[in-house]
């Protein structure tokens, strides 16, 4: 008998667990109590709630923000001229697009191809009179300086425009080459290459700030260079993620 009070009240026990500790809650229950007779009871379940998988690793990858005065660290270093040069390497990669990754051949595309000569190197337009000749024919001039066509053709023939020069004299032919499938992949491929390298300027720079940081210590806590050296990362990880949406974008161009 009363064992089987103890039972009745179990469900009236848990729920006062509950009320203690805010982890505990109770599956619902039916109320036995109204029926002292019934020989069947039904103890309620105490469950303990838990942080999903999900949850811990959303938390994880959440981290404080850092947004430090740069006027106020300005005897540690400049995060003025840090953000210029981060943004320097930006540029870099968007003339490199648009210099190097070009579907569409005009004349103006081959003005930035450096043509090295025995007085060193220079750009073609430079060295000779680029022009369209008709849609699909760009005809470089080199009269003007006779002794570097072949240089010249050398440096069309080398570039990743696919291009394939025809000396004639001191008249360079330039077919525009057809745009395959082929010929887009290979300028994803060198797309690539030019955001890993932006990405390698980019930790050169971060390095050099750190380092940078680094030799303040002796008149700096070291709370401060912390706060310092975090947000010198944050401004490093923005970039990079800047890198990568320009990236991206330039490879969905030239994919089609």
């Amino acid at each position: 008998m009363a064992m089987h009070r103890l039972s009745l009240l179990r469900p009236l026990l848990c729920q006062s667990l509950v009320v203690r500790s805010p982890l505990m809650v109770t599956s619902r229950v039916s109320a036995p109590l109204l029926y002292r007779n019934t020989p069947t009871s039904y103890p309620a379940a105490c469950t303990r709630l838990y942080a999903t998988k999900k949850a811990k690793a959303k938390a994880k990858g959440q981290s404080a923000k850092v947004n430090i005065n740069s006027a106020l660290v300005e005897d540690i270093i400049s995060l003025d001229e840090l953000q210029g040069e981060m943004t320097a390497v930006l540029n870099a990669l968007k003339d490199d697009f648009t210099r190097n990754l070009s579907i569409r051949t005009q004349s103006g595309a081959l003005d930035h191809i450096v043509v090295t000569t025995q007085d060193g190197k220079f750009p073609l337009n430079q060295l000779g009179q680029v022009s369209m000749k008709s849609p699909q024919l760009i005809m470089v001039n080199m009269s003007s300086f006779p002794e570097a066509t072949a240089a010249a053709a050398r440096a069309l023939r080398e570039s990743s425009m696919n291009l394939n020069p025809e000396v004639d004299g001191t008249i360079i032919k330039v077919p525009v080459p057809k745009v395959t499938r082929e010929h887009r992949e290979n300028l994803t491929k060198l797309a690539k290459q030019f955001g890993n390298k932006a990405k390698d300027s980019l930790r050169k720079v971060r390095s050099n700030a750190v380092t940078q940081v680094k030799k303040t210590k002796d008149a700096q806590s070291e709370d401060t260079l912390r706060l310092v050296e975090k947000q010198i990362q944050q401004m490093a990880d923005n970039m990079a993620l800047d890198i990568d949406k320009q990236l991206a974008a330039k490879t969905k161009e030239l994919l089609g």
